[in-house]
């Protein structure tokens, strides 16, 4: 049976207006029970709720920016920002060297949450100055402290309240991290194919390779670094609902992109494998991002390499 995050069922929010709707805390109990995660209702019983059932939001959003800084330190832990720029870099120079116009460009962090990445970009200037960065989450508490902390580093990035596809200006290139896992059936090809319908030109995503070893892994890495049970909890659930490699490069086999995964499981030491992004571009992109990475095009194959490799 699928075992549920917690994170994913204490909040809830209309997905076109972002406005938040109440969560009965008996009914996420009862879910999990019924995915047999008695550990996990067992920790949503205890949240705090009013006298109707409903959890408290402002307990939940101190918890959640409370975990979500502890996922930060993860993030620098595994140097999500230098992975990131590994790509972005010569994804930008790709799209530079094909669009026949000076930017500005726009990237955009889906589920941002605390905006780490978004922030060590505009922090480091990484992707350069013709490079638009904004974090876009459904979560108006994480949003809010994303642009807090934005703020008092002086960072010239932003960060909006909504769904990061219906924004009023195109995103050039969308990325993501930790996002993937979350969409389930239908639900991950819809994901990409909201990208492809819009006018950007690539997208980026990176999330938990699914190897043998990823629930050990976690279960080590979220018990050391992470306070919460919630933390914990989700962190090992997160990794036995990684999708494998031919899951997301079928997804994001959609009209007019390009799927290319980056380090697939068969290429990578399992134990040294964490995160891996899945790409997708304009068909005319690939051969300049090849060009722009270098020997590194070896590690970025497509579909027909995996059909290959399973033969």
């Amino acid at each position: 049976m699928q075992r549920l995050e917690i994170s994913d069922l204490i909040t809830a929010v209309d997905p076109h207006s972002g406005r938040r709707l109440p969560v009965r805390r008996a009914e996420a109990v009862r879910l999990l029970r019924e995915s047999g995660d008695e550990r996990a209702a067992g920790i949503v019983a205890g949240l705090p709720a009013d006298e109707d059932g409903v959890l408290d939001p402002r307990a939940v959003d101190r918890l959640l920016i409370s975990v979500h800084t502890e996922l930060q330190r993860l993030s620098e832990e595994l140097r999500m920002g230098e992975r990131l720029v590994h790509l972005l870099g010569p994804l930008f120079t790709a799209i530079r060297e094909t669009s026949g116009q000076p930017g500005p460009y726009r990237l955009v962090d889906v589920g941002c949450g605390l905006g780490y990445l978004v922030r060590w970009l505009a922090a480091t200037d990484a992707l350069g100055a013709d490079v638009e960065l904004v974090g876009v989450d459904l979560d108006a508490a994480l949003v809010g402290e994303a642009g807090r902390l934005a703020r008092a580093e002086g960072l010239d990035c932003r960060f909006v309240h909504g769904n990061a596809f219906d924004l009023p200006e195109a995103a050039t290139v969308y990325v993501s991290t930790g996002v993937l896992h979350h969409f389930r059936g239908p639900a991950l090809a819809e994901f990409f194919r909201a990208q492809a319908a819009s006018p950007a030109l690539a997208f980026c995503h990176f999330d938990i390779a699914a190897t043998g070893l990823a629930p050990i892994g976690a279960w080590v890495f979220h018990r050391a670094r992470m306070r919460h049970p919630l933390g914990r909890h989700d962190g090992v659930v997160s990794a036995r609902r990684a999708h494998s490699d031919g899951t997301l490069l079928r997804a994001a086999a959609v009209p007019g992109i390009r799927p290319l995964l980056y380090e697939p499981r068969g290429a990578v030491n399992p134990f040294c494998t964490t995160l891996r992004p899945v790409l997708g571009v304009r068909p005319h992109l690939e051969a300049p991002l090849r060009r722009a990475l270098g020997r590194a095009a070896r590690r970025l194959v497509g579909p027909e390499h995996l059909a290959e490799a399973v033969r």
